[in-house]
């Protein structure tokens, strides 16, 4: 018997499409440039205001938002690609994808506070360094985002193969939160959301990114 229970939370599922979009606005106003240049610099505030919700949730959201939760010990992997492993949320592999996309996206982040593009482009920390410094996050912002590219397509990737190969839609719980579960885990669903938790992190968003587009 299978039972239908929440899995993601309606906060996670936000943040999760919210980065989606935000990311691919972030690469056409980059790549097409000129007035929309304005663009690229909103979405990369937009982008890092997510991150922190993301990273203050992985400490204080839901069970399975938690990073202590999900981030795989070597055991864990092992017996993932063995097949023995079983869970609820994000499988070991997956926990490593989700965990190398926050550190990339975070340092396109920073590396984008730094940098400029010697025509219509600098980054809101750009006056606090030099510009042979500036140019050389520049480029490291660039090759950050080939990065990016290429985890994007593993990702994509990853969920072609568990549709295709083992007849499991990773798409449809980001989008309602729920799965069809084993009895046995059926009562791992996700604990409720606390009030308290939910406005700490609103706030930690709001002071950090504020901090960061006023300073200077």
């Amino acid at each position: 018997m299978k039972t239908t229970v929440t899995v993601w939370d309606l906060p996670l599922r936000l943040f999760h499409w919210l980065l989606v979009l935000a990311v691919i606005g972030a690469y056409f106003t980059g790549k097409l440039g000129g007035n929309l240049t304005d663009w690229h610099d909103r979405l990369g505030g937009l982008i890092l205001g997510l991150l922190v919700f993301r990273l203050v949730w992985g400490f204080v959201g839901t069970n399975h938002a938690r990073f202590i939760n999900f981030i795989p010990n070597l055991s864990k992997l092992n017996a993932y690609f063995k097949g023995d492993w079983q869970g609820i949320g994000h499988n070991p592999a997956g926990a490593l994808a989700v965990l190398a996309l926050l550190v990339t996206l975070l340092f396109l982040v920073i590396t984008g506070l730094f940098a400029n593009d010697d025509i219509a482009f600098e980054g809101a920390w750009f006056h606090l360094i030099s510009k042979e410094l500036s140019d050389k996050l520049s480029g490291w912002h660039s090759l950050a985002f080939n990065v990016l590219l290429g985890l994007v397509v593993l990702h994509l990737a990853a969920l072609i193969f568990y549709q295709v190969v083992k007849k499991t839609n990773l798409v449809l719980p980001m989008i309602t939160g729920k799965k069809q579960l084993s009895d046995d885990f059926a009562s791992s669903s996700i604990s409720p959301i606390k009030t308290s938790h939910f406005i700490f992190t609103l706030l930690a968003v709001s002071l950090i990114v504020w901090s960061v587009w006023h300073i200077g």
